[in-house]
């Protein structure tokens, strides 16, 4: 009996950045950090792929698109495992890992109800703590110390 091969080959990105280990749930998340929603570049996203280290991941290709590390390391946040590949002419040129910012600005929204970011044009700014494994976010105007699971 012939064998059929069944498995979906992705076309291999000629230049761009990887994304890769990001946990699955927060694949979409990723997206709106680093603000792919909506631009032009081709995107490729694979979501509960298997992971031998983490059970299931989700990467992110955006084919010409190269990032400042300021900007990937946001993603720490929600991915602190992730891996950033740098694609030039077919290769992997640079690995990166992602380092924890010490501070973020208008990605996360404040929870607490009565902070002036939720009720002014003002664009949110938090210092980010981590402890004991834990991540959260001081707000920088009402000082409200809030679960990074809670803001994402």
């Amino acid at each position: 009996m012939e064998s059929i091969n069944k498995e979906l080959k992705v076309s291999a990105l000629e230049n761009g950045t990887v994304l890769d280990h990001i946990p699955a749930e927060n694949v979409y998340k990723a997206l709106d950090i680093l603000n792919l929603r909506g631009i032009s570049n081709q995107i490729t996203i694979g979501i509960n792929l298997n992971s031998k280290l983490y059970g299931k991941k989700g990467i992110i290709k955006i084919a010409d698109r190269f990032f400042e590390d300021d900007e990937l390391n946001k993603l720490a946040l929600i991915a602190p495992h992730a891996t950033v590949n740098i694609i030039r002419n077919f290769q992997v040129v640079e690995k990166k890992k992602l380092v924890l910012p010490a501070s973020i600005e208008g990605i996360a929204k404040c929870m607490n109800p009565k902070c002036i970011t939720n009720h002014q044009p003002v664009k949110t700014k938090f210092r980010v703590i981590s402890e004991n494994g834990e991540i959260s976010l001081l707000c920088h105007y009402c000082e409200k110390r809030s679960d990074i699971r809670s803001i994402f």
